[in-house]
Parts: C-alpha cells; structure tokens; sequence
C-alpha cells in the first residue's frame, strides 16, 4: 500500500509499505478516506524526530523504526477484529489517534490522555497517512451521516480543542481572549463558542486568520502586528483583564502577555509549545492570584463523540478547510506551505 513514512529530520517519503495485515481481537483495519496534517507534523518533519521513535523502541506502542504519519484521519471499516463490538464493515469511523491502558492511576481517574502507557498513532506508531491502518476499536467513534470525510478528518484536532476549553474553566458571561486563531487555535475558537463561551477577543498577526476568527464568532480582533494587544485588552475590559486567557501561538511573548492580561484571580491556559525555555516574571501573578494551567491531547470517550456531532451540525469544517491534497503533495503542498505561510486554514490529505 502507498504511505506517508517518516524516516527522519527532513526525509519523508511516499512509498509502498506492507498492508497491515489481519486486526487483533480488539482492532480494525480502515480504508483510509481523508487525512488531515497538523503543526506537529510540520515541526517533527523540520526539526525531529521528537516523537517518532527511530532509535529506540516507544514503550506503549511497541513501535521501532521508520513510521507511518498521520494522527488525524477518517476511515472505512475493512476488517473487525473477533472481540470487537459495535463497528462493523463498511462504517466510517474516526480514531482518536491516543491509546490509554485503562488500569493506571490516570486511567482509572478518567484522565487517559495522561495515561502511564499513552501512544498515538502516526506520532509513537504507524498511523493514518496511508490507504490503510489498523486501529484499536476503543479508540474508533462512529461518524455521523452529515459528517463529510473531510469533515471528520478535523474530529481528533477539534477534540483536542475542546478538551482545552474545558481545561480553561472559562464559563459564559467571562471575557475570553485566544492568541493565536490558525491551527489549533480556530479549533478552540469554534469549541468555545459551542460551550456558549463570550465574549472572546482572538488575537494574531495575520488578517486572513482574523478574518476566520470573525466568521467562527470572534466578538472582537486585535492585530497584534499593528496594535498593542495588552492596550486593547485593558481598553475592551475597563482596566481589568480578562477572565480566561488561551495562549495557542506558541510564540516566545505569549506567556508573558497572557499573564499581563488576565485580572485578578484570572485563570492562564498555555496551550501553545514553547520551542526554547522562557523566563517569566511571577512576582505580579503571585499577589493577583493568577491560576496558570496546561493542556495536552484529549480524553476520547468524552471529546471525540462531541467533536464529530460540531462537525456535522456546523459549518465548521468548511470554514477552516484550505485544500485537499494528494498523498504525494504531503511535503510541499502540506508541510512546507504550512511551515512556509502559505496555507490559510486545515489541510486535508487524500491518500487514493
């Protein structure tokens, strides 16, 4: 079969891999529909490999060596493993790509992105930019009839997304503002105004994004090329800061500038990923009682049913939707034009 292989800092390939074979007693076995490439794709292709496990065997996965990309995928059930329950061949079903143990603390607690033993498919092992993979059933969600392929291709990010919102604590009525508004961040735009969240001031430096922003419910936009943020925050918010503030940018300032923005008692949610330490000046969050939390991944069972049922009631989908590429194009046409500014919004892959 034809995949998208990682073998490397700056080597992908497309070629021709070994079919998966027959699922285990609790797997399936997908034709893959549509794929979709995320940021950290783009960063373990220019700067990993961070997850992929080249040289050393991943301890949850099991997985060694050259891998297949791909944690964000739709698929048609080929094959259904002997103790598989509910799917059957021939449904469309979304993985959401992170495997939990279900017996560790985390597990046990309902945590499971936290797991002991979490992977993921197409960062720890092979996953789903490929015509076929093989899924463990408990992570697969069926895929509503309004959902399109390309539409549930976005399930697992939206996922993501709304398990940020969550971490946030943001409730309705409280001023939000969201840094950074392309990749992730318009997903957790669209999760916040699903939870009823406003008003929510996004932020970014680029107009297209904002434009975007504006069209998923956006009350107000700050170019933060052209306009001090932490000025108009004050302005928007009589001096006070902001209830909730999302940093998805990642970018070195956002920390700080999140911190600065939010009032007394505020909660900070840092969702971006820092490329370098950052230092930051606590003095002030101390004495205003600032909460600061993160996030990372998402808890399937209670995201990912969700996430699809937003994509198939909503515009979403078509909203944030740049293109549908090729297999082949994977490299310039997705990776790079992401990594290079030339994609304004969600890149989906076909891989027939």
């Amino acid at each position: 079969m034809k995949a998208a292989v990682y073998h490397g800092n700056r080597d992908i390939r497309i070629e021709s891999m070994p079919e998966p074979g027959q699922p285990g007693p609790d797997e399936v076995i997908l034709e893959v529909l549509r794929g979709a490439v995320c940021g950290t794709d783009v960063t373990e292709y220019l700067h990993g490999p961070h997850f992929a496990p080249l040289t050393q065997r991943h301890p949850g996965s099991g997985h060694l060596g050259p891998m297949i990309l791909g944690h964000e995928f739709v698929g048609r059930v080929i094959e259904v493993g002997a103790e598989v329950d509910g799917f059957a061949v021939g449904q469309r079903v979304t993985p959401g790509a992170g495997m939990w143990c279900g017996r560790c603390e985390w597990c046990r607690s309902g945590r499971t992105n936290l797991c002991a033993h979490y992977y993921t498919l197409g960062l720890h092992t092979h996953g789903g930019l490929a015509e076929l993979v093989k899924a463990p059933a408990r992570m697969c969600r069926p895929v509503p009839a309004a959902c399109s392929d390309d539409a549930a291709a976005m399930a697992q990010p939206l996922a993501v997304a709304l398990h940020a919102v969550r971490r946030s604590g943001a409730q309705p009525g409280q001023t939000v503002a969201l840094m950074g508004v392309g990749g992730i961040g318009a997903f957790i735009l669209a999760a916040a105004r699903a939870q009823g969240l406003s008003p929510i001031i996004a932020i970014d430096v680029d107009d297209e994004r904002l434009a975007t922003a504006s069209t998923l419910g956006a009350t107000f936009i700050i170019n933060a090329r052209n306009e001090d943020p932490l000025r108009w925050i004050r302005e928007l918010t009589d001096g006070a800061g902001v209830h909730v503030f999302m940093e998805a940018s990642g970018a070195p300032h956002g920390p700080s500038l999140a911190l600065e923005a939010t009032r007394l008692g505020g909660q900070v949610l840092l969702v971006g990923l820092q490329a370098e330490p950052r230092a930051l000046d606590l003095h002030e969050v101390v004495l205003r009682e600032v909460n600061i939390a993160t996030t990372v991944a998402h808890v399937c069972e209670v995201d990912l049913p969700e996430s699809l049922e937003i994509l198939a009631s909503t515009s979403l989908a078509e909203t944030v939707l740049d293109r549908v590429i090729p297999l082949e194009g994977l490299v310039e046409d997705g990776l790079l034009a992401m990594a290079e500014g030339r994609a304004r919004g969600k890149i989906v892959v076909s891989p027939h």
